[in-house]
């Protein structure tokens, strides 16, 4: 796939005219029998119409194109799955918080609720009194407010660490990406502990997705010196930008 050319066919070609620099201008356009037509700076296409921006080449936007493309799509969405991830944790976090003073009417609501759930659970196959969610919500009882308090504090804070990472990775700062690094490798090994204790469709997949986001971002966006560092990558992005590039030319 074409990732230039999928971009600019949702958002338009983007083209731009360096007024302070006439060589590099006249390598970015073209004239046609419909009139003036500039270099697409993502695809490398020929748009016919006057430029989208005009300035200094220095200010000229900085356009993802080809493999940087493709890399956009791919860490949206990993934000996007970071970002939905942030809404359940602090949604839970708060709900634990306002829980510890409530503790006696919630214990009271949930009594006289299990035992009418128990016929829906038997048509259904499902042993209500040896869930673990169940055996869980019984044993929170038991807290106390103050360590009820801890345990939405932690989980406030890995909520916001979520919707931190899932910020930088949409907006593909390079802060993001360690950020994503670190946060996401930091709780691996507590989804390898959940994994030991009972493997679900639902952990393997998001045990796979994050292993597979790690890997990925080290790799691809040369995070901690991996496949040739900072220097290789500043490299690769310089070479990947048309406009540098026919600036060399120029």
């Amino acid at each position: 796939m074409d990732w230039s050319l999928r971009a600019c066919s949702r958002h338009g070609h983007a083209t731009y005219e360096p007024t302070d620099h006439p060589g590099l201008r006249s390598r970015l356009t073209a004239t046609t029998a419909a009139g003036d037509a500039w270099r697409c700076l993502r695809c490398g296409d020929f748009a016919v119409g006057e430029p989208h921006g005009r300035g200094p080449a220095d200010e000229a936007p900085d356009i993802a194109g080809g493999k940087a493309a493709r890399d956009r799509v791919v860490l949206r969405l990993l934000a996007v799955e970071r970002l939905l991830r942030a809404i359940v944790l602090l949604i839970a976090g708060g709900a634990v918080i306002r829980f510890r003073d409530s503790r006696e009417s919630a214990r009271h609501a949930f009594d006289t609720e299990l035992p009418l759930l128990r016929p829906l659970a038997n048509q259904l196959g499902w042993n209500i009194d040896d869930s673990k969610v169940i055996r869980l919500v019984e044993k929170s009882f038991s807290l106390s407010s103050t360590t009820l308090v801890w345990i939405g504090v932690a989980i406030v804070v890995y909520g916001v660490s979520q919707l931190i990472e899932a910020t930088g990775l949409w907006l593909m700062k390079r802060w993001g990406e360690y950020f994503a690094v670190v946060a996401t490798s930091v709780f691996l090994p507590v989804e390898i502990y959940e994994l030991t204790e009972k493997v679900t469709v639902l952990r393997v997949l998001l045990f796979a997705v994050n292993v597979a986001a790690v890997v990925w971002l080290v790799w691809s966006k040369r995070l901690f010196g991996a496949n040739g560092g900072a220097r290789a990558y500043e490299a690769e992005h310089h070479a990947n930008s048309l406009l540098a590039v026919e600036r060399a030319a120029a």
